[in-house]
């Protein structure tokens, strides 16, 4: 995997991907990724995926239901986890979070993300590491997109958020119905038909809180 500088990352970010509006929550700008810009080629052939250049469906679903539903955020303290390109941080920013941290396990959606936020102009933290590890964050609003497509990291996501909600945490989990996503335990609060990078097309996708 080539190794990279975050000074270098974020001037591929700017000069090779296409600053525009998010698949699906067109009010929020992110530099995306498309069939010039040689991101397999900078990142190198055993690079870690580039999720955090496309859009996915349970994060687009997610950013949508904060948008649309400011009150679940607004004057809370947010963390979003797997923050990917920081769309769902984003707009938990602009729906008018008292604070948000972002947090992801590849160092490169980090750089995305802070500067994804700087462009449209919102104030979040961002910060590398394993979301999943530790206690509960001390937070009011834990936010995680997409983070049941495998089944090993669907069961740690499961525990670490269970916790979170005993310990008072509202959960919100934006996912377009993965296998691994364990609807029997989850309350749907928000649905929505998304486009999803993935499946190249609009799926139907919702966000799941804990009864």
């Amino acid at each position: 995997m080539a190794t990279h500088s975050a000074e270098t990352v974020e001037a591929y970010i700017r000069d090779r991907l296409r600053f525009g509006p998010a698949p699906g929550v067109e009010a929020i700008g992110l530099f995306q990724a498309h069939a010039g810009s040689g991101l397999v080629r900078f990142l190198g052939t055993r690079g870690r995926s580039p999720y955090w250049a496309f859009g996915w469906a349970g994060g687009t679903v997610l950013a949508r239901c904060i948008l649309d539903r400011p009150e679940l955020v607004r004057g809370r303290r947010v963390a979003d986890l797997g923050t990917g390109s920081g769309l769902v941080a984003i707009a938990a920013a602009r729906a008018g979070a008292l604070s948000v941290t972002a947090v992801d396990v590849d160092p490169l959606a980090v750089v995305a993300a802070r500067v994804n936020a700087h462009e449209n102009a919102v104030a979040i933290t961002v910060r590398a590491g394993d979301a999943l590890a530790g206690a509960p964050p001390e937070a009011d609003v834990i936010t995680v997109g997409d983070l049941f497509y495998d089944r090993a990291l669907a069961r740690r996501a499961l525990a670490f958020l269970a916790a979170c909600a005993a310990a008072g945490r509202t959960v919100l989990i934006g996912d377009p119905g993965r296998t691994h996503l364990p609807r029997d335990r989850l309350r749907v609060v928000f649905e929505a038909d998304v486009p999803d990078f993935e499946r190249r097309g609009t799926v139907p996708a919702a966000v799941y809180t804990f009864p």
